[in-house]
């Protein structure tokens, strides 16, 4: 098996929440390590939720896996299997001037 690693989300500060964008380089995974990095977290008591979501089409999206709420820097890994064709994260940031410096990066294994 080869690995291929995607960034579904460059490194960057968030301040509130919304979604990547969606990746079909999934069509060629039969698994993946979903990879979380937050750098930096400020605001009062700040929450930032990140789930990894699936699309068979890249339009309609479903809730695949979530990561535990985050509310200071460190980095998580889930792994995932069954993968529709699309992967995208969304993330929900919340708290009282909230500010998350985060990356996502998939680590797609693939049949070579």
């Amino acid at each position: 098996m080869a690995a291929r690693a995607i960034t579904l989300l460059p490194s960057a500060v968030r301040t509130t929440s919304g979604a990547s964008d969606g990746s079909s380089a999934a069509a060629e995974f039969r698994e993946a390590n979903v990879l979380l990095d937050i750098t930096t977290v400020s605001g009062t008591t700040p929450s930032l939720t990140v789930t990894v979501e699936t699309s068979a089409d890249g339009s309609s999206w479903f809730p695949h896996t979530a990561f535990s709420a985050k509310t200071a820097t460190g980095k998580d890994i889930q792994k995932l299997a069954n993968l529709g064709s699309y992967l995208r994260v969304s993330y929900a940031i919340s708290g009282t001037t909230p500010s998350f410096t985060f990356s996502v990066v998939v680590d797609g294994k693939r049949v070579s």
